[in-house]
């Protein structure tokens, strides 16, 4: 059974699709099977995995949470080995609204996945930057919530939100649900403040904030123009590393120990700053 987890967060800019994609990608390249769920109307997960929206305009996530199709009939393989998306386009956001007042609209998401979990290892939900019907469907689908969190002021603005947000859902539609860990994104090793934030949430948060953080990092900021993630856009990069550690750490957690010996990773592959 897959474990599937939904990268959160309402505040945009984050690097909540960054990290959805990338992770996922990663986690391929550990031998997993992942399925990447575009629950953003943007559509900026598939783009950034090779997908060109004419070829599945009409196999698209919106189809499956309103029960046009089944979900087995819109998930789609990407151009890279082990990874599948269910894509999105700007059509989702009519899901909102013709959602409102369905039965169950909250499972939606959840119902859909039931039949597609046991082909996975994991399923990563990317959501949009709201606190919405479609982010719900999301964190009432998942078994647990990753937070990716950019190392700037005002990092922990709108943090609490979606944990009380998440809270409620625990207590009202999904009692399993629970944090995966905060992500810390866009250090920059030369701002003093980058540091202090590092500093700050490790604090407040302990063991819930991953050893592995990602740094601003241009090759990062590149390949999503060219429909690759980063392992494969530049595997030498610094930003690839970071993103294979934190796949390996969330593996380990999630799997237990494990043999990474031969995962090739470059000698910026240390696990933290």
């Amino acid at each position: 059974m897959a474990r599937i987890i939904c990268v959160a967060n309402q505040k945009g800019g984050v690097g909540k699709t960054t990290t959805s994609v990338n992770l996922s990608s990663s986690l391929t390249s550990l031998g997993r099977k992942v399925l990447l769920v575009d629950m953003d109307p943007q559509g900026n997960a598939s783009s950034g995995v090779g997908m060109k929206r004419h070829e599945y305009q009409d196999k698209t996530v919106y189809q499956v949470l309103i029960g046009e199709k089944s979900v087995d009939e819109c998930v789609l393989n990407t151009p890279y080995q082990d990874l599948d998306i269910l894509a999105a386009t700007p059509d989702l956001v009519g899901a909102e609204i013709e959602l409102v007042d369905a039965e169950r609209r909250e499972m939606k998401l959840k119902d859909a996945l039931e039949v597609v979990e046991s082909d996975y290892d994991y399923i990563i939900i990317d959501c949009p930057p709201s606190l919405g019907l479609i982010t719900l469907n999301s964190l009432t689908a998942a078994n647990s919530f990753l937070v990716p969190l950019q190392c700037e002021y005002f990092a922990l603005e709108g943090l609490s939100q979606l944990l009380n947000t998440a809270g409620l859902i625990k207590k009202s539609l999904n009692p399993n649900l629970k944090i995966e860990g905060i992500v810390l994104t866009m250090f920059d090793v030369r701002n003093n403040l980058s540091h202090q934030v590092v500093s700050e949430i490790k604090t407040h948060f302990e063991d819930k904030v991953f050893k592995s953080i990602i740094p601003r990092n241009v090759r990062l900021s590149e390949a999503p123009s060219y429909g690759q993630p980063i392992n494969e856009y530049d595997p030498k990069s610094i930003g690839a590393a970071r993103y294979l550690a934190l796949a390996k750490e969330l593996d380990e957690k999630v799997y237990g120990s494990h043999d990474y010996s031969n995962v090739e990773v470059n000698g910026q592959g240390e696990a933290s700053v």
